[in-house]
């Protein structure tokens, strides 16, 4: 299955706002979305630019990092 990650930049100014550590990395894989901190990918992957005004995902990411390789998502414990 190929997965895309990118990075949510609304949760990184909301962490910055709040004083919080919400993850803000998104890994999408098939309908599932995953949200973390720190992410492996265990293989070959392409990373993607959307130069258009058409974004890659439908959340709107432009830039996406596109594997069917495994991908661990990490987050930390408070």
């Amino acid at each position: 299955m190929k997965s895309y990650i990118h990075v949510n930049q609304h949760k990184i100014k909301a962490n910055l706002k709040n004083g919080t550590d919400e993850p803000v990395i998104t890994v999408k894989a098939g309908k599932t979305n995953t949200y973390a901190h720190d992410v492996i990918i265990d293989g070959p992957c392409r990373v993607r630019y959307s130069e258009t005004d058409k974004p890659i995902l439908s959340c709107g990411a432009r830039v996406v990092i596109e594997t069917t390789s495994k991908v661990t998502a990490l987050t930390r414990t408070t």
